[in-house]
């Protein structure tokens, strides 16, 4: 049996694969129509001109909806793993599930409104998907400390934690 024919794993794989296809494709469409510098453009100056806006849009709209199926997937499957009277393992992984939606909504918030249109509401969007994403992938680094070493590895929780001190230190460098 391959990989991807294990129960649904394959969403977090397409959710990967859709979001860098929908980025390489706003940004080919943008250089060809020489919209955008080829060099170094801003990831939202590729999304701002008509064709690629839309193209942007659609796309992230559906990296959206995927990034909620695979949150959904995790929630359902610690709750599955978890030890169902452990409450705060619980309302962890349940917050993780609302962070995760949050930050999904972000990202439409950012398809669908264009910086060069709302800027202000492009930039609660940014906030929506970066900050609160990265408050998601806290709560899952907390969720592997506490399910390991039965149902997580110590490999895994070193992992998270890791994309976790990356991911608080790539906004904070951001924002300095």
């Amino acid at each position: 049996m391959w990989w991807f024919q294990e129960g649904l794993c394959v969403l977090p794989v397409a959710l990967v694969i859709w979001t860098a296809a929908t980025f390489i494709f706003a940004y080919i469409t943008a250089v060809i129509l020489r919209h955008v510098d080829p060099l170094l453009p801003y990831i939202s100056d590729t999304g701002t001109v008509a064709p690629e806006r839309c193209v942007f849009g659609l796309m992230l709209n559906v990296s959206a909806f995927l990034g909620v199926a695979t949150m959904y997937v995790r929630y359902k499957q610690l709750r599955a793993l978890g030890d169902v009277n452990d409450t705060r393992l619980n309302c962890l992984n349940l917050m993780g599930f609302v962070l995760g939606c949050g930050s999904s909504f972000g990202m439409c918030v950012v398809a669908n409104f264009q910086k060069t249109t709302l800027f202000a509401m492009h930039l609660v969007g940014a906030m929506l998907t970066f900050g609160v994403g990265a408050l998601y992938i806290l709560v899952q680094t907390l969720l592997s400390h506490r399910m390991q070493p039965h149902i997580h590895s110590k490999t895994m929780f070193w992992t998270r934690l890791s994309v976790c001190v990356w991911t608080f230190g790539s906004i904070i460098s951001s924002i300095l």
